[in-house]
């Protein structure tokens, strides 16, 4: 199996690479890069074009690894004795599957996402070692043991906001998708509105990687928000000009909530359009 992008998701020749190659190591692929960069469509286009199934685990602040595999629901287990339930006779009604539990007998090969992987608990990697690399675990409460019938292709996803543990980094196959260049992203802009004027589609990514490279923004745009200001700028039907045309000493775009997202970089942009008036007289 090999992965060549699809009509939806533009793929760069070193992620195609580093999927291809994950899937030959038989190892888990860890992707890294900046918010709204398509890791987590990684995994959606991936099952897409091999034609497999997904299982999405959404990682929170608060997940345990103990989930992916399974739950013992021990509450429900002693209201039903209360309540003379025959149930109770068969611990395996309150074992509740994980996601790594479904992708193991998903009865042949599926994507597996781990998403935000350090969102969770420092330990919450290492937790996962051993079943990631045997791609099997005891069930406790029932005695048996569960194996995958075939080795998903697992895609981990991390915003970098902790530090990943050494044994965990040493198991997978690590790729940093890199902020896509202007020809790149004139390619991604071109999957999503093939009808888009060449001219509109100019301007939109001159203001915004100007934008990107204002120093001191706490929050750079990312594609993920340029893809949405694009649809905010084609659903209020603006003329193609507004964009060529607009005040160069107003520094903050037209529907730039689309593109920033916290009051201190529009105070930031909004400073610098004070100082290009007064520069301007």
């Amino acid at each position: 199996m090999k992965f060549t992008g699809t009509d939806r998701y533009v793929a760069t020749d070193d992620l195609r690479m580093a999927v291809d190659a994950a899937v030959t190591l038989k190892r888990p692929l860890l992707i890294k890069g900046e918010p709204g960069t398509g890791k987590t469509m990684l995994a959606e286009e991936v099952a897409a074009a091999l034609g497999l199934p997904l299982i999405a685990w959404h990682i929170k602040s608060t997940t345990k690894a103990q989930q992916g595999l399974y739950e013992y629901d021990a509450v429900s287990r002693l209201r039903d004795s209360q309540l003379g339930s025959d149930k109770v006779h068969d611990i395996g009604n309150y074992i509740r599957k994980g996601k790594l539990w479904e992708a193991f007998e998903a009865g042949g090969r599926c994507v597996l996402l781990i998403d935000e992987v350090d969102k969770a608990d420092i330990e919450f990697p290492n937790d996962l070692l051993l079943e990631l690399d045997r791609m099997e675990f005891h069930v406790y409460e029932t005695g048996e043991t569960v194996r995958a019938t075939e080795r998903p292709i697992v895609i981990i996803t991390s915003n970098n906001e902790k530090e990943l543990p050494d044994a965990f980094l040493r198991r997978c196959f690590f790729h940093f998708i890199k902020f896509p260049d202007r020809e790149t992203m004139e390619d991604i802009v071109r999957v999503h509105f093939p009808d888009l004027k060449k001219n509109l589609v100019n301007e939109a990514l001159e203001v915004f990687f100007d934008l990107r490279e204002i120093p001191g923004l706490k929050k750079k745009p990312s594609t993920s928000e340029l893809i949405d200001w694009l649809k905010l700028l084609l659903s209020d039907d603006l003329p193609d000009d507004i964009l060529k045309n607009r005040d160069p000493t107003k520094a903050v775009p037209p529907l730039y909530g689309a593109l920033l997202k916290n009051e201190q970089d529009v105070h930031l942009l909004e400073k610098l359009a004070f100082m290009a008036r007064r520069e301007s007289r």
